[in-house]
Order: structure tokens, then sequence, then C-alpha cells
């Protein structure tokens, strides 16, 4: 299929392209425009008072797993209440939608590609046969490491650091991921020892090792080994008041490797003698402009029902008595990893939601580059991910945003700096922070862009000056090669035809340690260290998705 989309305004901050051009496309590829015989064009969009982006690329949203799973289970009666009280118009809960109306919300807000960022290793198959049945959107998957047995005790051994790069290769590689994360380093494993909390600088009860050391070895092997994304942390302290000497020091303990704080809005807390908690975004935001090394998403928090979900067991447990409704699980998956889920609904007129609110707006306000900065809500533990286009208008109307801080809880609006910035982003921005950030970030040499030769995940929106409503629902989005929106109408069988793709790393591995590795794992875990590979057979056969090798990050790009 070619395709010409003419007059628009094309944003495209990769190419650095701000104007009126036309983009063509030519069977699934962006095509410069002397290379199509304009007789040969299938379609041509007028995107006349439009504006023409690349396709959005949500680094950290829980699509996939047994923790969605548990949740569903958990709230299935509220999840029927809320269709009921939205008189049959969604077929699915807002906030924990099932697999294919996920993709489909992406696709009408014009995301293209959508990252899980907790893929337990013993779960991963599970993982990305849920991602697989998410037509028209591709997927990728972050391997959990830092609370396993085999690491904490190759760490605690203080075994060199090839080893631990090894180790680390052959885990992102078996489970077909792009990129590792940890949560509460070694806190889910003290967790099991009757150990609640673990800062950063606090060894673990059985291994000895801190979580400092583990954020270390971790995010120098990620580097290594050549990932394009940095270690992806869920810092310790999660939710505590104070917690923002934490995440500082966590930033110290990368030693300068790259390295990117998850939901940093939840690890953005300071202390107050009077309220109990206090905005410490100041201090997150200077040392991000200060540290190129460092980037973060938000995990902004949005009024209203939601789920929280998360492997940090000991935080969920924390969290049970404040669960709405009256309910929780608290699961451990194969002696690996916990997962917590509880209900929660977020309350503009109570102190503590209202300042998590405001909180996340200062980190986007506060933090000079829309590159180091990802508009994420943590979905669906901050909120829902269809919140993106509000929370893009708060961001980018100042008029808008007074409103709304005048409507929260009183002493959080004048706890916050939120009301004396005057900061807008601009279109420009947000196609940085939600499309061409991204795909740079996670090594996508061929999206987040409409140059020549990338992929044609392109969006078009009609111009608003009301945000919301511009980027609630594109008039255009192609996906995969796919028209899934066309006209604002979502296609659906041109999103299930499209190939689901799987986005993973490409990461070489020493096989003289396997053995070694083998023997070890078998100790400790429940199952074969074996057992955890996929190969690209078993996910095109199976799982039913064609991996999608990225490039790896070259030697002497991480050695500068």
């Amino acid at each position: 299929m070619k395709v010409l989309i003419q007059n628009g305004h094309v944003i495209d901050p990769a190419s650095n392209v701000h104007r009126v051009q036309d983009v063509w496309i030519d069977n699934g590829v962006i095509a410069p425009a002397d290379s199509i015989d304009a007789a040969s064009i299938d379609h041509v969009i007028d995107a006349s008072g439009g504006v023409v982006m690349p396709g959005g690329i949500d680094i950290h949203t829980h699509i996939g797993g047994g923790k969605l799973s548990i949740a569903r289970m958990l709230l299935g009666d509220t999840m029927a209440d809320e269709t009921r009280r939205l008189g049959g118009s969604r077929s699915e809960s807002e906030f924990l939608p099932a697999t294919a109306i996920t993709a489909q919300r992406y696709l009408e807000m014009g995301y293209t590609v959508a990252f899980e960022p907790a893929v337990i290793p013993c779960n991963a198959r599970a993982a990305h046969s849920e991602m697989a049945d998410l037509p028209g959107l591709a997927t990728g998957g972050f391997c959990l490491l830092g609370n396993d047995d085999l690491l904490l005790r190759l760490i605690s051994e203080g075994a060199e650091q090839e080893k631990i790069n090894q180790y680390v290769a052959w885990m992102v590689r078996a489970t077909q991921c792009i990129a590792v994360k940890v949560v509460n380093a070694g806190g889910i494993s003290a967790f099991k020892f009757g150990h609640r909390n673990l800062d950063v600088n606090t060894p673990h009860p059985e291994y000895g090792v801190t979580p400092g050391q583990v954020i270390r070895r971790l995010s120098r092997a990620v580097h290594e080994i050549g990932l394009a994304h940095p270690l992806h942390v869920h810092c310790s302290n999660l939710g505590v008041p104070g917690n923002i000497a934490s995440t500082l020091a966590t930033i110290e303990a990368a030693d300068g490797y790259p390295i990117h704080l998850t939901h940093a809005q939840f690890h953005s807390y300071g202390k107050s003698e009077k309220l109990g908690m206090a905005s410490a975004a100041e201090a997150l935001a200077r040392a991000v402009n200060a540290n190129p090394n460092v980037t973060i998403d938000v995990g902004q928090v949005m009024f209203g029902q939601t789920v929280t979900i998360s492997a940090d067991a000991a935080h969920q447990v924390q969290n049970r008595p404040y669960a709405t409704p009256k309910k929780s699980a608290l699961v451990d998956i194969e002696c690996e990893a916990g997962c917590g889920v509880v209900p929660f609904k977020y309350r503009r007129r109570q102190f503590v939601n209202a300042l998590q609110w405001a909180i996340g707006l200062e980190l986007f306000l506060m933090i000079d580059n829309p590159s180091q900065v990802f508009l994420t809500t943590d979905h669906p533990n901050g909120a829902p991910f269809t919140a993106y286009p509000h929370l893009i208008r708060l961001l980018g109307d100042r008029s808008f945003r007074e409103t709304a801080l005048a409507e929260i809880h009183v002493d959080a609006a004048a706890s916050s700096s939120l009301g004396g910035m005057d900061r807008e982003y601009t279109l420009d921005e947000i196609a940085t922070m939600t499309r061409t950030a991204p795909a740079k970030i996670m090594g996508l040499h061929d999206r987040g862009s409409l140059a020549p030769g990338s992929r044609s995940d392109v969006v078009v929106y009609e111009e608003n000056e009301d945000l919301e409503k511009m980027f609630r629902s594109p008039s255009h989005v192609f996906a995969g090669g796919r028209w899934v929106i066309r006209e604002s109408v979502y296609e659906p069988h041109a999103a299930i035809e499209s190939e689901s793709i799987t986005l993973t790393a490409e990461v070489d591995c020493d096989a003289s340690y396997e053995s070694e590795f083998r023997e070890r794992y078998s100790k400790n875990a429940s199952f074969q260290l074996d057992r955890l590979q996929i190969g690209d057979d078993e996910m095109q056969a199976v799982i039913r998705s064609r991996p999608d090798k990225q490039a790896r990050v070259p030697r002497e790009a991480r050695d500068e």
C-alpha cells in the first residue's frame, strides 16, 4: 500500500523537522518523496490543519504477565460495576482493560509501541503470550533481576564483573527481553527473610550485599553488554516520606553509568513536621538536570479508581490498609519474585493524593530536557494509560493546570510550587518526550522518526487548542504497516492483520559460563535454568510473535 499524507504540519524532532511537508508511505516504510511515482499512490490523505507525528512509544506500562490476571480475578466485581456505571458503553474496565481493548485504546491515542517493564524470567512465556494478543501494537519486555538468588550470591562472593555481565546477558536473551529492570534491589528477597525495609546502604540479612551494590553491578553490566536502555530502577522505599534521600543515593550508586529511575514521582517525597510529607521534586529535578546519564519516567498520579500492581511485595503489604475496595492479593511466583495487588482510589481532596499529583507535574515542568523525562502513569498504578491526553493538556496549558490546582486539597496546593510555574510544553517537546526520546533510549533505530527508511508508524492529529481533545482521538494512525485508525474510526481487522512484533535486544553470551550458571541455579530454584530459554521459533510458532532484534550500542559509544 502506497499512501501520501499531504499538507500536514510535520513535527519530527529526530529529523529536526517542524514544518508543513508531505509524508510518503511505501509498503510499511517511510519513503523519500522522489522515490514514488505519484500515479502509483493508492491513497491520499489531506492533513491540512493537522499535525503529523511518529507513533507514540510508552516505555513503562503493565500490559502482560500474571499480575494482571491476578488483578482481574480480584476485581472482577468492581470492573463489572464500572461497566454498568458507564451505561454499557465500554466493554471493559477503563483502569484494567483486557489485552485486545488495551491495544485498541493505545492505537486510538496514536501510540504504536508499549513496553512491559516487569517480566519475571520464570513467567516470561506468559507475559509474551499476553502481549502477542495486543493487535496492532509492537511490544517488548524488561527482564526482572536484582532479587534472584544466583545474582545476589555472585555479588556477595565478589564475582568478577564479566561473570555478572554474562549472567545478565544470558537472562536477557533467554527471556527475549529488550532491557533489564530491578525492583527494590535486594528488598524483595530480604522481605522473604522477614525484613521489610532495606535502604540503599543496608546489608541484605542473608547475602550481606546492599541495594547500592546491586545497582552498581547491574548498571555497569547493562552498559557493558551493550543494551541501549539503561538499568531501569524502581528505587528503595517507594512511597515513604523522606525517600528522596534513597533516590539520590541510587543515582550515586550507579557510579556515572546510565541509569533510568522509573515512576519517579513515588520516590520524590520529603518530610514535613506539620503535614508529614512534602514535595522533593526540586531536589530530583536538580540531580537530573546536572547528570546527563540520568533519565526518569514520572508515574503520574491522576484522580480516580485504579489498582496498584507491583513486584515490591513489601511495599504492597504496607499499602493493604488503604485498599479501595477493601481487598488485596499477595502472591509469590515460583519463589522468584512477589506480586502484590492492591486496588486504590486517588482523591483530589485527600492531602497525600493531591500532593502526589502535584509532585508528578513538578517533575515534568522542572526537568529542562524533555529527552530526560518520559510521560508515564505507571499504568495502572498511578492511573490508566488512557489519562495521557488529559496529562498532556496539564503540561501544555498553564491556565488549565491552574484551574485543576485550585480544585485539589488546599494544603497540598499550598505546599506545592506548581502555582508559580509558567512553563507550557510545546508540541515539539511533547513529540520529543513521547516519541523521539523513547525510541532513542530503547535503541529503536527505525521508530520514533518520520525520516525515510523508518517504519510507517505515523499519526495525524487535528490541531486543537484543547490538547486533550487533540491527543485523545487522532484522525489517522498507521501502525505496523497497517492503517488502523481511518477518519478517527478504529479498524479492528487492520490491527488484527498486522504482524505481532516483540522488540528484543541483540546480545552476545559466552557459552563457557553456562554450565556453572546451570548447576548453581538448580540448587535454589524450583526448575532448571534451561527452561527459561525461549527460542525465536517458539516465539513465532507458539507465542505468535516475531522477534525484532534491535541494534546494540556500539562499543565505541559505550566507551565514550
